[in-house]
């Protein structure tokens, strides 16, 4: 499926800003499952200048620059990007054997299964999410069967409540209140599969619009899971589905911190307002199948 993705973010300055300057991770990869046709990037007021990059996690950011007073930013980022469902994954490795793989690097598997191990700012080490995690985690249960059990649990045991966190809320907190939002339940899976010393990473994307999942019409994220001979497997928690042709990846890395959407800094404004939306929709021309759910996990 080709979608025609749009991504508009706006701030709004109770103040007049004199200068910005902000990192924009809104550029879909290109993947084995999803081919990048073409993507553009708008800003009001017009950038001073505007350059792109790829960061240490092979994401496309583009750094823009504002000279000038204003009051409101909005930027707008259009993709076309053709979307199939990835192949299914091996299930017959245990947990215990994948986490004994990445006990030790000896090659040839790739380091950043080794470096997604450990805690990293927005998920530390807690014995709380290793008590949580347990369950999924009998003796010699396939690593793919576990994982897809842990995000059934986080889904039947956490409600989705869009104003019960914030950014900063602790992991420990929203284990605590079983409330939140994608961001927190990535976060979770991703804390109780590192507890367990499996490698795991945060992904940023979209779900298309009309889809009857929690998560649409917003940024949206998952998790993906490293599987021996299998590589990284998706997982979405706060769905408890399988990602499929319906799910449009971003970026990727160890939590939220390293694939913020929009971030930067600006010389005054005062108090801001963030708008955002998202509509992922059928490209012209593509058939107008109906928006059925994912593959459940």
């Amino acid at each position: 499926m080709i979608y025609q993705v749009t991504h508009t973010t706006q701030y709004r300055y109770g103040g007049a800003v004199s200068q910005c300057q902000s990192e924009l991770r809104l550029t879909p990869r290109s993947l084995p499952w999803q081919r990048l046709i073409e993507s553009r990037i708008t800003t009001e007021p017009a950038p001073t200048s505007m350059a792109s990059r790829t960061d240490y996690f092979g994401n496309v950011v583009t750094l823009v620059t504002i000279l000038g007073a204003h009051d409101r930013f909005t930027t707008m980022a259009t993709s076309l990007v053709e979307v199939e469902a990835p192949a299914p994954a091996p299930s017959a490795v245990s947990w215990e054997q994948v986490r004994d793989d990445l006990a030790t690097y000896d090659g040839p598997r790739p380091l950043d299964a080794h470096e997604c191990v450990f805690e990293s700012p927005f998920v530390p080490c807690a014995p709380e999410l290793a008590d949580y995690a347990r369950a999924s985690f009998p003796a010699g249960r396939a690593a793919v069967d576990a994982a897809a059990d842990l995000s059934r649990r986080i889904h039947a045991d956490f409600e989705y409540a869009p104003s019960a966190t914030h950014i900063h809320t602790p992991l420990v907190e929203t284990l605590r209140t079983r409330r939140g939002v994608c961001q927190d339940f990535a976060h979770l899976m991703i804390g109780a599969l590192r507890s367990m010393g499996l490698a795991a990473r945060y992904v940023s994307g979209y779900l298309r619009s009309g889809v009857h999942h929690q998560g649409a019409e917003a940024s949206h994220a998952w998790v993906s899971v490293y599987m021996s001979g299998a590589g990284w497997v998706d997982f979405d928690p706060t769905n408890a589905v399988r990602p499929t042709d319906r799910h449009v990846t971003v970026a990727w890395g160890r939590d939220y911190g390293d694939v913020t959407p929009v971030k930067g800094v600006a010389l005054g404004g005062g108090r801001q307002q963030v708008t955002v939306t998202v509509r992922v929709e059928p490209a012209p021309g593509e058939e107008a199948t109906p928006p059925e759910g994912s593959e459940p996990a």
